[in-house]
Parts: structure tokens; sequence; C-alpha cells
């Protein structure tokens, strides 16, 4: 018998491969395994997922440290983890498209929808949250490599570390998100500030798991952590409008207020 995994030769009475770990399936696919087999892979309380998801709440450190140290079974890689926020990401962002004309976007009152251009570049951020999102990753790794020099990670390690904690903040506000814009739609984007607050306090709460900094230090360099997270993510907004002129996407005109 071979493995259809790692094609090695298997005896007939592994339930395993030894040499990849894979389970050696031997029934024919049905709707009965098929949804055996996803309840496995994401409810069952053994597996990587919901282990993933309740230790990033109470110990965030053993899992990235974990798995950059080299443990890969234990718990969801974080491409896999980014990759399940960035799918329920996408279903908020269908929600909020299904909804839009009730969502009050203009926060502020500073006109955020009073221009064409202004109504571009929100449909551009809609249509490209998740690059949008993975761009963050890269933000954090750098604005972590500025700041915090006792942990000697590289900048795939670093990557790592904030793959995670996104790729959690984004899972564990998914619920709240989809039930503000299902009930009250028009509070949603005043509401979304509470949700990215509760970003950075993750954030700041897996910073000091991994750290272990104390006291003034630790404040003072999650302080500065921040203010160069949020520098590079206003330039990234200051840089969208340019890139949708440059291509043709949007003109000066745009920005004319409507009459």
């Amino acid at each position: 018998m071979e493995c259809k995994n790692c094609n090695d030769n298997l005896r007939t009475d592994y339930s395993f491969c030894p040499s990849c770990g894979a389970k050696v399936i031997r029934n024919r696919l049905t709707v009965r395994n098929l949804w055996h087999d996803i309840f496995e892979r994401y409810f069952n309380l053994d597996n990587t997922f919901i282990n993933t998801f309740l230790h990033l709440f109470t110990k965030p450190e053993v899992v990235i440290d974990g798995y950059i140290s080299g443990i890969r079974r234990k718990y969801l890689n974080p491409t896999s983890y980014l990759a399940i926020a960035i799918t329920l990401s996408g279903f908020l962002v269908f929600l909020l498209t299904k909804n839009i004309d009730q969502i009050d976007m203009d926060v502020f009152n500073n006109g955020v929808n009073a221009t064409q251009g202004s109504k571009k570049i929100m449909d551009f951020t809609m249509d490209y949250q998740a690059l949008l999102f993975i761009l963050y990753i890269p933000m954090m790794a750098i604005a972590g490599w500025l700041v915090f020099e006792n942990k000697k990670y590289n900048f795939a390690e670093r990557s790592v570390v904030f793959m995670y904690t996104l790729a959690h903040y984004s899972i564990f506000t998914f619920l709240p998100s989809v039930i503000l814009i299902s009930i009250i739609p028009g509070e949603y984007m005043s509401a979304s500030l509470i949700v990215l607050a509760a970003m950075y306090l993750y954030c700041a709460y897996v910073i000091k798991r991994i750290t272990k900094l104390k006291g003034l230090d630790y404040i003072a360099r999650v302080i500065l952590f921040f203010i160069l997270f949020t520098v590079q993510y206003f330039a990234l907004i200051f840089l969208i409008p340019i890139i949708l002129i440059l291509t043709g996407s949007i003109s000066l005109k745009d920005f004319a207020p409507v009459k």
C-alpha cells in the first residue's frame, strides 16, 4: 500500500503515514464522511484550529514562539490562519456592500462621501481589502523591528508574529461585526472604532507576552510601536488616491464637490 500524500510505502494496518503523518483514507468519499472530515478538521476540540484560536487568547507566546522554533503540528500555521481570517473578512465586505445604503460612512462628519473621488477610493478599499490587510503585516513587522530589540526575531519571524496577531483579531471580531451589520447597520462605522481599539489592545497584549517587557519600558515601546505603525498606515492611505490618479481610475475633477 502507498501513501497518497507522500507516496511512501505503508503497511496495510497503518492508520497514519509514519513519514508525513497523513491519515490513511480507505473509504470512498461520501457526503457523510465529507461532513465528518469538515467537523473533525475545524470543530473538534483537539484540532489545530480550535487550539490555535483559544491559545492565542490565553498564551499567544506559546503559539507564536512554538511555530517559529519549529512546532508545526500542534497549531495551525500562520498562513492558513490568515487565509481563514481573509475569507471571513471577504464575507464581511460582502455584507457591507449589501447594506451600504444604510451604513453611515461619514463618522467624523468630514464629507467622506461628498465627492466622486471619495466614493471611488472607498470602492477601491472594499475591492482590495484583503491586499490592504496583508500589507499591515510588514508594516507592523517594520515597526516592531525599529522598537523591540530584546527579541532577536528576523523579518520573517516578526511577520509570523503579526500574521497570527492580525488574523486572530480579524477572526474574533468577525461575529460581533456581522451582528452589528445585521441589526444596526447605521451604527457600524461608529462601532468599528471600538473594534479598531480592540486590535491595538490585542497587539499590545501579544507584544507584552512575547517580549516580557515590564513597566515604563513596555509602555513607552508599545506607544512608539503604534505611532510608527500609524504613520505607515496614513502613508498607505495617502498613497491610494495617488495610485488611482496615476492609473487613471480617478481624476482630480472627481474631488470637486458634488453640486
